[in-house]
């Protein structure tokens, strides 16, 4: 995972989670407490309510991405940077100051006027957008889109997701983003939560990871609250986050947001190990296909990356461990035998006040599947190892 220096604030995971506050300078942005058309009211707020609560990157959108409202061309939202740009020369406390928008031309007005940093919420649909900040030498928050400037994020499916945030590449100091949200009518709450389950396999990108879940409706939902209540379910999934990965999270309530980011970096797996001159980082990898990823991230020789994807598609890659509780002492010896035969590793505890025994499985994906033609026994162990063979594959 590499590491990102956005103006002299390092981004990975060798860094504590940054917090993105956000500002807006369009009138139809929905969430008012952050909407400002005056440069000095603006600059209040960022200084009070947003590097003082603990930003570290002040956002800063020129129009609302609410799909609900026309789309913005360059010329309009150049005719909005000015209130940007004289907010950002009348804040008096220090952050990384990112321009928010979809086009090359804003970017690179921006960046000449002060601006740090770029977040393309259409994710270099804009070809132009990577070479802009290529030559600035600036960070960009990469939202996946499809390549359509006038439809933000409107991909469904995780993998679409993945996919579509390697459109016309990367730069050195991408930061990618899942695109949470509801960017599109097809897009459901449903499609978000599978986004957030499989936010670890997004690391196979290599790239610093930006989420955006600030009280958004796949967490409301689960709560049952509206946007008004709806902060503590925010907060759980902000913790949630780091833990499972994520380096900035973007949000409009900085100081509980920052202390829920850094609750979830406290807990999080130390990925980075010191070993030297050798730099040692443990993957998040549970099931083949987050092993594919990274084998295409690292780019191996034609014959190992077909070994390696053929080992992985098959789980030989990957190891998970489950817990059969409740097994008799017969089960255990045909379990035992059965694993022999698969290559799984069993071992059983000492009978407990109930009957049968706890038993632990270790086993690559390929050969808990195994597992499951080779085990004989009772009928309550033959439906505990097919039990695991599906949960594997």
């Amino acid at each position: 995972m590499r590491t990102v220096d956005a103006a002299g604030l390092e981004i990975g995971d060798e860094h504590p989670p940054r917090i993105m506050g956000v500002l807006n300078v369009s009138k139809e942005s929905p969430y008012d407490p952050s909407v400002f058309d005056d440069p000095g009211e603006a600059a209040t707020y960022v200084d009070e309510e947003l590097i003082g609560e603990g930003a570290d990157i002040v956002d800063v959108g020129l129009e609302s991405a609410n799909k609900r409202f026309e789309v913005l061309s360059a010329e309009g939202e150049l005719e909005r940077l000015n209130t940007a740009v004289e907010t950002v020369e009348s804040v008096s406390g220090d952050a990384v100051f990112s321009i928010e928008t979809r086009y090359h031309e804003v970017a690179e007005e921006a960046l000449d006027r002060g601006f740090d940093m770029v977040n393309d919420i259409c994710g270099f649909a804009d070809p132009e957008m990577p070479r802009v900040c290529a030559e600035h030498d600036v960070a960009v928050g990469k939202m996946a889109s499809p390549p359509d400037l006038t439809r933000p994020g409107a991909v469904e499916a995780v993998d679409d997701i993945y996919d579509a945030l390697g459109q016309n590449g990367f730069t050195d100091k991408t930061i990618i983003d899942p695109a949470f949200g509801g960017w599109s009518e097809a897009k459901t709450v449903e499609d978000d939560r599978e986004t957030f389950r499989r936010l670890r396999e997004f690391r196979g990108l290599g790239h610093p990871i930006l989420v955006s879940i600030n009280r958004k409706n796949f967490l409301r939902d689960v709560a049952g609250r509206g946007t008004e209540a709806a902060l503590p379910v925010s907060l759980a999934a902000t913790s949630m986050a780091v833990e499972r990965g994520a380096h900035v999270v973007r949000t409009h309530d900085v100081a509980e947001t920052r202390d829920a980011a850094l609750i979830g970096n406290e807990f999080a797996r130390d990925r980075v190990r010191e070993a030297g001159d050798v730099a040692v980082e443990e993957l998040d990898v549970t099931t083949p296909r987050e092993a594919e990823r990274h084998l295409d991230r690292v780019g191996v020789g034609d014959t190992a990356a077909s070994d390696a994807t053929d080992a992985a598609a098959s789980g030989g890659a990957v190891v998970r461990v489950f817990e059969l509780s409740g097994v008799s002492d017969a089960d255990v010896g045909s379990l035992s035998a059965a694993a022999s035969d698969s290559g799984v590793t069993v071992v059983s505890g000492v009978p407990g006040d109930s009957d049968g025994r706890s038993v632990l499985v270790f086993g690559t994906v390929r050969a808990l599947s195994d597992l499951d033609a080779a085990a004989g026994g009772s009928d309550a162990l033959e439906g505990a190892v097919e039990t695991v063979s599906s949960g594997v594959r």
